[in-house]
């Protein structure tokens, strides 16, 4: 009898047995059925308080607009845009690495659950996803950041700034869902669905590659951080906070963009409360570390309240809607191969950089020091925290508190009458 024979005789046995069965089960629940998104917007938190406890905030936009650069000087469009001829390389830059990680992280919790597939969409969803990538990029560059780094990281920072961009994501989400269904109403090219390819032979190995990228980048991650260079120790971390957000989201379907458009769409709520949770949770975790300043608030809040904040988020929210995903939304979907996702990513970056050309040209986010207020102005806003701007934390919990139980009211509500659908 031969070795492979023996071994492969040995695990027909266990995998038969009550032990066999079990593990199956334990995981197929864990790395196959889809996680809770209150279990994925806690354990988001968790990853964002280690992250912060390290100095550090999660960003998307930065990183998007970072390779939206290396594109418009690959093809000639850098001098033309004022984009920097020498830019920072995408696998050094914090935003970039950890968008990176963030789609490693889903594309390997995809692979363990037998979920990645290259999606390919009907021709008009590649126009919309590239439309809508354009948006997001232009409202970004107003706001200072997306749905991440332009409302929730403000929002958990104490700035005001997050809130007025989720004032202009609620209105975008419902001016986008009445375009598109007006689109959908007049437009018939492109809607013909593509026909996949079938089965992938690959398939039942597919926990063994997701696999095989996660011990890869740990194995990146440990080297790094025994580097003994304090920068690429920082950048571990990041990597590390990247990966377990993908993976996390990609599990528990996180998106910013269902928050903002499944209420107005079909009256479901239960991602709306769970970013309602997770910002719950996070806003009193980092008014302890600021308190104990062990991270600067500053750090991470746009100066772009109100102005900016409202219209990014305008534009932003329209944007999404046509895009099929927010920043990080879309980023995942990318590492589950949603080739949609692909182009919206991919126009949301260049659009991006593009767009800020024009920011920097007409110095709407060049920031100067009133000296009255000692805050960071912009043409489209200032650099505000809360807690400093009306005299301390009491009051500026009680503003962000009471923004949640509104929104969560709201929702809770409209779960029970759709009195707010606009389909």
């Amino acid at each position: 009898m031969t070795t492979e024979t023996a071994t492969g005789g040995l695990l027909a046995r266990l995998s038969a047995s009550p032990f066999g069965e079990g593990l199956r089960r334990d995981y197929h629940e864990i790395f196959v059925e889809q996680w809770s998104p209150y279990l994925g917007a806690i354990l988001m938190v968790a990853i964002l308080a280690a992250l912060m406890i390290s100095g550090q905030f999660w960003g998307i936009f930065g990183g998007l607009k970072l390779w939206g650069d290396w594109f418009n000087n690959a093809i000639g469009l850098g001098p033309l845009l004022g984009v920097k001829p020498e830019l920072e390389s995408p696998l050094s830059h914090r935003m970039s690495l950890m968008n990176g990680a963030l789609i490693l992280g889903a594309f390997a919790a995809a692979l363990l659950s037998r979920q990645f597939a290259l999606n390919r969409a009907p021709k008009l969803e590649y126009v919309w996803g590239a439309l809508g990538g354009t948006l997001m990029g232009i409202g970004a560059a107003l706001a200072g950041g997306c749905t991440t780094g332009g409302f929730f990281t403000p929002v958990v920072h104490s700035s005001p700034a997050g809130w007025a961009m989720w004032a202009g994501l609620l209105i975008g989400a419902v001016v986008g869902l009445k375009l598109l269904l007006w689109t959908l109403d007049h437009i018939t090219w492109g809607m013909t669905a593509n026909v996949s390819g079938g089965e992938t032979p690959l398939r039942p190995w597919y926990p063994w590659f997701g696999a095989a990228v996660l011990v890869a980048i740990g194995w990146w991650v440990t080297d790094w951080a025994a580097s003994g260079d304090a920068k690429l120790a920082s950048r571990a971390i990041v990597i590390l906070a990247g990966l377990g957000m993908g993976f996390v989201m990609q599990r528990a379907r996180i998106c910013f963009a269902r928050a903002f458009r499944e209420p107005f769409m079909t009256a479901e709520g239960d991602m709306t409360k769970a970013i309602i949770l997770a910002l719950a949770l996070a806003i009193p975790v980092a008014a302890v570390l600021f308190d104990r300043k062990i991270m600067d608030p500053y750090i991470a809040i746009p100066s772009t309240f109100w102005i900016g904040s409202l219209l990014g988020g305008l534009v932003f929210g329209i944007g999404m809607i046509f895009a099929g995903g927010c920043a990080s939304g879309a980023l995942w979907r990318m590492g589950e191969g949603h080739l949609k996702l692909w182009v919206a990513g991919f126009f949301f970056a260049w659009g991006g950089s593009s767009f800020s050309a024009f920011v920097r040209r007409w110095d709407l986010l060049t920031p100067e020091q009133n000296l009255d207020t000692m805050l960071d102005e912009t043409k489209v806003g200032a650099q505000v925290f809360l807690p400093e701007a009306i005299g301390g934390w009491g009051w500026a919990l009680l503003i962000s508190f009471g923004i949640l139980l509104a929104w969560y009211l709201f929702v809770r509500y409209n779960e029970s009458t759709e009195k707010f659908t606009v389909l």
